[in-house]
């Protein structure tokens, strides 16, 4: 008997106003379904994804999940019956929603086995919610099993109540499943069939028991709104999480992460700071405030910011710094370098100890190629230098501030890329002298 996860996620989505389906919508700084994905993975042995034509993005977040097409939108419960090719009677089978990201894998594990520990035919998700809203209401028996689910616009007002509302996931043995699915009425009015309806027909045929969550976690994602609100809940729990590692948060409220953000230990994170996906903080990293990253690994003992920008495979080393205004791409900064201040690093390598002084850039991009920059160890890189890439900078080199550097530059030499200055005496004179009001014209020029 194998645990097959069904990922229902052909919804398109209409009320998110948005070309992307709803399963597509960013959270967390990736598509709100690769979390679900993550989670389900951790549980079962195999996930069926029901998609809509045209969805090939979708499919193509989980490349090893069966594909079932949902050719006409007729709802959950014709969904769940296109995935029947997917699955036996012996395998044990969840659905789940991709506009129920946040669903963790110790809730889709209590599922699981609270239904194999009562023998129940069935088991089902449920939140015990203060304000209910629009959620569909779950009726008990007296053994405090399910009956079925009411939905609220059918609900009396007695039923509307009820606080205990469904969360929508399921889990059941294929074969009953089968039976099930098989005799789902067709809800004339709306042309679809409910995956809620198979609860009545469940709690029929035996035993239907529930396993009750917390909305933070169990909400579904209709539309902006909400999107946002699932984002709120996501963020809470990662900063409590990034707390409970020993992380700093100076002003908790005002950092983002992400689910697959790393932490060493003694990490300081100050106030609002961004950190997107597939960041590594090493132990001790400083994140200065008003700082961006994503797609970068900080080594030990490295100070980021203030107001500093790094991306797209950003790698700085043990005690780099990196300040105020400079922004990293693709750039490796190795152990001991500093980056003050005002400077672009793009497609670049930076040796140990070197130093680049404010107003720095890697010409990197000739408006069709990019070209790497490489800069060997204690080099010296003075300020409002351009250096024009492909360019290899050696060790212990001096650029002189003002540098346009567009040929290579051998180990323990000093660099010129700039005009000889040249100083025009009377020139002044004779501007200050003709721009001068008349009353200071007999003045004397100072320095004469």
């Amino acid at each position: 008997m194998a645990k097959i996860g069904v990922i229902l996620a052909a919804g398109r989505g209409s009320r998110m106003k948005s070309r992307l389906p709803k399963a597509l919508q960013p959270l967390g700084g990736q598509p709100m379904i690769s979390l679900l994905l993550q989670q389900a993975s951790q549980v079962f042995d195999r996930l069926v994804l029901v998609v809509a034509p045209g969805m090939e993005d979708v499919s193509a977040l989980c490349p090893e999940a069966d594909i079932a097409i949902q050719s006409l939108p007729k709802g959950t419960g014709d969904a769940a019956k296109i995935s029947s090719s997917c699955w036996t009677d012996e395998d044990e089978v969840a659905f789940l929603y991709a506009d129920n990201p946040l669903l963790t894998s110790e809730t889709m594990t209590k599922l699981i086995e609270r239904r194999r520990l009562t023998g129940a035919s069935l088991s089902l998700l449920t939140m015990d919610l203060e304000e209910p809203k629009a959620y569909g209401r779950v009726l008990l028996n007296s053994c405090n099993n399910v009956v079925k689910i009411v939905e609220y616009t059918d609900a009396s007002e007695e039923e509307r109540q009820i606080k205990l509302c469904n969360a929508g996931v399921i889990c059941a043995l294929g074969k009953d499943l089968r039976t099930w699915l098989s005799i789902l009425p067709f809800h004339e009015k709306s042309q679809e069939f409910y995956l809620t309806d198979l609860i009545a027909l469940a709690a029929e045929s035996g035993k239907v028991v529930h396993v009750c969550g917390n909305e933070e976690e169990l909400m579904g994602i209709n539309d902006r709104q909400d999107l946002a609100q699932a984002e709120k809940n996501l963020q809470k729990k990662l900063r409590v999480s990034a707390l409970k590692h020993g992380v700093t948060l100076q002003d908790p409220e005002s950092v983002w992460l992400s689910p697959d953000t790393e932490f060493g230990r003694d990490v300081v994170i100050e106030p609002n700071v961004y950190i997107g996906p597939s960041v590594r903080l090493g132990d001790g990293v400083r994140i200065r405030a008003f700082s961006y990253l994503e797609d970068a690994d900080i080594a030990c003992e490295a100070s980021i910011g203030p107001f500093s920008r790094l991306r797209g495979g950003v790698k700085c080393g043990e005690k780099s710094h990196v300040g105020n205004f400079v922004e990293l791409k693709n750039t490796v900064l190795k152990q001991g370098v500093k980056a003050g201040h005002l400077s672009y690093l793009g497609d670049a390598e930076i040796g140990k100890e070197t130093n680049i002084g404010a107003g720095t850039i890697t010409c990197n991009f000739d408006g069709k190629n990019k070209f790497q920059t490489l800069i060997g160890d204690q080099a010296f890189i003075g300020s409002n230098s351009a250096l024009v890439a492909p360019v290899k900078i050696g060790n212990k080199v001096i650029v002189a501030a003002g540098s346009t550097i567009t040929e290579d530059v051998p180990d323990l030499t000093l660099a010129f890329g700039r005009s000889r200055q040249v100083n025009h005496k009377k020139a002044a004179e004779r501007w200050w002298q003709k721009f001068i009001p008349t009353s200071r014209s007999d003045e004397k020029i100072k320095g004469e």
